[in-house]
């Protein structure tokens, strides 16, 4: 995981699938996550970027990761 350097995050009501991909733009992690697996899988990674788009769950996800740091 310490090769990552940008996490896209595809929000959905019941699930999340994420796009994780190195500073060369390759594709490292893929994989499909429900809300609480998200927030602790997110909390073990190192800092990096997070892209999602904006929609009313953006906003709940955003201040969950802010809280992480």
């Amino acid at each position: 995981m310490e090769n990552i350097a940008l996490i896209g995050i595809d929000l959905g009501k019941n699930s999340f699938h994420i796009h994780c991909q190195d500073h060369r733009g390759k594709a490292v992690y893929r994989k499909k996550f429900t809300r609480p697996k998200l927030i602790e899988f997110l909390a073990t990674c190192p800092a990096t970027t997070i892209a999602m788009e904006a929609c009313g769950g953006s906003h709940f996800m955003a201040r969950k990761l802010a809280e992480l740091g």
